[in-house]
């Protein structure tokens, strides 16, 4: 077409934003708090339920976009301290899961829980996070709105608040108004381990996750965080991790994670996670999945090596399910 008409757009190439710039915004909240000691004959659990929001909000604070998932990993040991689940076992979050989640069923309005997720994703779209102070809850924090209740009837308390955190957290990182919003996960819980004599057993679930604003193929945002929670158990089958202490993501430690000191290029993970995202907004998502990398997963490309000397193929895998 002549560069007075409008070109049409297809899936592989960018189109026109439709309106104004937007902030790109992502929250993880990840609890322990369902984790159990062996006892009675049962097996203990090192339980991780991560809640996550991503967002894209104007500059006068409304949410334009928003997606909600949810991750609930179980890992299962034994009475001796020995882990008893299958480690290389995959963890699809919630999202991934859909039907076979297997909420619908049980659920009084018929609706599975990616479903009730959408539902009250869609509901918050248009809105301030002053009007979503203002959304009423009944006592087990489920919807007490008439026109909201009758698509979502899970407990919305938790997913209020975090909508809340996800505007707070919220940048302008090149994101513009119609560009699709994508909210994908990476866990697994392959690093839990048995108790022995000398150390005690570990359940950790890894969960790193993306929000990716797309126009067309190319990513026009990129935000990029994880978190490692981790539940502790003796050769009894006792667990001996605070069930009730906070388990931070990566972003939110900020230093406090401590890889600076050990990094190559004296970087934190939070800023190597952030400079990848810079380095492939405004890429393909196919040229992010060309990106070459070493024997150790790294990226060979010298300017982005530059900033990140963290294995970039979890990042690259989030990004591709991005445009799935």
């Amino acid at each position: 077409p002549q560069e007075s008409e409008p070109a049409t757009p297809t899936p592989d190439q960018p189109r026109e934003p439709s309106g104004g710039a937007v902030k790109t915004g992502l929250y993880l909240s990840a609890s322990v708090s369902g984790s159990k000691s062996a006892a009675d004959g049962e097996d203990g659990l090192g339980q991780a339920d991560i809640d996550l929001v991503a967002v894209t909000v104007t500059d006068e604070g409304v949410i334009d976009s928003c997606v909600i998932d949810s991750i609930q990993s179980k890992v299962s040991f034994d009475a001796a301290g020995n882990v008893t689940a299958d480690l290389t076992a995959p963890v699809p979050s919630k999202n991934e899961l859909g039907s076979d989640y297997g909420m619908g069923q049980y659920s009084p309005i018929g609706k599975e829980w990616n479903q009730q997720a959408q539902a009250l994703a869609d509901y918050v779209e248009g809105k301030t996070v002053e009007e979503l102070q203002g959304i009423a809850v009944t006592e087990e924090g489920r919807p007490a709105d008439a026109d909201l209740a009758a698509s979502v009837t899970i407990s919305i308390g938790g997913y209020l608040d975090a909508i809340q955190q996800a505007v707070a957290n919220a940048t302008h990182l090149g994101a513009s108004q119609g560009d699709r919003l994508a909210l994908t996960t990476s866990t697994n819980v392959a690093s839990s381990k048995s108790a022995t004599q000398e150390e005690d057993g570990l359940v950790q679930t890894y969960a790193t996750v993306a929000a990716v604003t797309l126009s067309g193929d190319m990513i026009t945002s990129c935000y990029i965080d994880a978190v490692q929670a981790n539940v502790n158990f003796d050769t009894a089958g006792t667990v001996t991790s605070d069930l009730t202490a906070a388990q931070p993501s990566k972003n939110q430690l900020g230093d406090d994670y401590g890889m600076k000191k050990a990094s190559s290029i004296g970087k934190e993970w939070y800023e190597q996670a952030a400079a990848f995202c810079t380095y492939v907004t405004g890429k393909t998502l196919d040229q992010v999945a060309g990106l070459a990398v070493t024997e150790t997963g790294a990226a060979a490309d010298a300017d982005l090596a530059a900033s990140v000397t963290l294995s970039i193929g979890e990042f690259q895998a989030l990004l591709a399910k991005a445009g799935a």
